[in-house]
Parts: C-alpha cells; sequence; structure tokens
C-alpha cells in the first residue's frame, strides 16, 4: 500500500518522445507518484504537447513541462521511461536524452523502466552488468549491452527498476515508489 508522503519533496521525471509513448505506460506510473506525494514532470525532445499511444493507435495528448535539452538529472530524485515501440526507439536517437539519461546513472538515481523503454539504457551504455527485463523483443539487444535479460514481472538492481508490459503496471508501480523513497543507490553507477 503506498503511504500518501513516501515521495514527498521528490520530482520525478518521465521522459517521452514527442510521439510514441504507451498511455498506460505513462499515466499509471504518473498517478502512483502523484498518490505518494510526489511531484511528476513530463520531459520530451520538443515544447508543446507529446502523443501517447495505446499500442498503434492514438490516445491522448499531455502538455510537456520541460524540453530535456534544458534539464539535467540534478533537478530531479529519479527517472521513468515508459515504453511504447517508437518513443525508446527515438528517443536513443536523440543526443541530449541519451544525456540526460545517463546521468541519472552517473548521478546513482533510480531509474524505472518498462517494456520496449530499455532501448534508450541501451543506447546510454548503462546495462553492462544489470540485471533487467523488458517486452521479450529486447532480450538480445540487452544482451549485447551487457545486461542479463530476465523474464519477470518487476526486477529491482541497485536503483534500477523494470517491467516488461502493462499487465505488470502494478509491481512497477510500487516498485519504483519504493526505490525513489529510497533514493540514491551508489552501485547504480557502477554501469555508468
Amino acid at each position: 500500500m503506498l503511504v500518501a508522503s513516501e515521495l514527498q519533496g521528490k520530482r520525478i521525471a518521465f521522459l517521452v518522445a514527442p510521439e510514441g509513448a504507451e498511455q498506460v505506460e505513462l499515466t499509471e506510473p504518473w498517478k502512483a507518484v502523484e498518490e505518494a506525494g510526489g511531484t511528476p514532470e513530463l520531459l520530451s525532445t520538443q515544447e508543446g504537447e507529446i502523443q501517447a499511444f495505446n499500442h498503434l493507435d492514438r490516445a491522448d495528448r499531455f502538455p510537456v513541462d520541460r524540453v530535456v535539452s534544458e534539464a539535467s538529472a540534478s533537478d530531479y530524485d529519479g527517472l521513468v521511461l515508459p515504453g511504447g515501440v517508437a518513443n525508446p526507439d527515438y528517443l536513443r536517437t536523440r543526443e541530449e536524452a541519451v544525456r540526460f539519461v545517463r546521468e541519472f546513472f552517473e548521478q546513482g538515481k533510480p531509474v524505472a523502466v518498462i517494456c520496449h523503454g530499455p532501448w534508450t539504457l541501451v543506447e546510454a551504455g548503462v546495462l553492462r552488468g544489470r540485471r533487467i527485463t523488458s517486452w521479450p523483443s529486447l532480450k538480445t539487444d540487452i544482451r549485447n549491452a551487457g545486461g542479463e535479460w530476465v523474464d519477470e514481472e518487476v526486477v529491482v538492481d541497485q536503483g534500477l527498476v523494470s517491467s516488461r508490459k502493462p499487465d505488470d503496471l502494478p509491481a512497477f508501480c510500487a516498485k519504483l515508489v519504493e526505490e525513489f523513497a529510497e533514493g540514491k543507490h551508489e552501485a547504480q553507477a557502477r554501469s555508468a
């Protein structure tokens, strides 16, 4: 059960592409952060709004709070990377997004990633020696990046929280709140 003040005073970044994020993988963790007393902020590579998706169908639009090129991990206490196939595929091609993600690992801050989201972690070069799960099609990419891919509902490895798919969201959200509440994990930086 979430405690309403667990994340009081903590700012959590949600990084997504201008379009392609899986809506439920954005909205459910967002709600979990808010319910735990944290302040979520939506970051993207462009100002305005992002277009979320329900699998391959357009869903809702959400206002961007900050452009990632103007942000630093030092401004936040944690990072959430939702999935959706197009979302991380786009982010991993954007230098400012990859830099932002890498900074969280360098600073030992918790990161939560779900579904196809780990593609951005592969590009950031932060998976060597890490235990992680994802959508099954990323298994080879994660292993090639030096990670240990496992097929589990939720995996926690020194501040890195990962899940496979929307069905895993209840466990994912509970664990990300727990890890964000714990704060920095010095071992998080070992793979950066």
